[in-house]
């Protein structure tokens, strides 16, 4: 039940799921079940930030940046009225800024 009220307070762009998806299936390549650990972080780290969402540094106006702990990755979100806004699932090392034009994808 938990969950499920969880899950009614975010939100991903289309373009995160597939960065999601993409770093999922990466990693179980190349490791199997490393995969299945990425999104479990993930997972962590969306419960986190719907807790308590202010707690990140501000990266560019109003969107904010989790890092992941064992991963090069972080999550871009942004606050909305009434749910969390996931706009990428970023390496932390290649191109930055990319997803700034996803605001319109929420």
């Amino acid at each position: 039940m938990k969950d499920h009220i969880l899950a009614s307070k975010f939100a991903f762009a289309k373009a995160a799921e597939v960065e999601l998806d993409e770093v999922v299936t990466y990693y179980n390549l190349e490791k199997p079940g490393l995969g299945d650990d990425f999104s479990a972080e993930v997972e962590e780290a969306i419960r986190q930030v719907v807790e308590h969402p202010q707690r990140w540094a501000l990266i560019l106006h109003d969107k904010r940046r989790y890092h992941l702990k064992r991963f090069p990755y972080g999550l871009v979100y942004k606050i909305g009225s009434d749910r969390i806004f996931f706009l990428a699932v970023m390496h932390l090392k290649r191109r930055p800024g990319y997803w700034k034009d996803r605001e319109e994808e929420v």
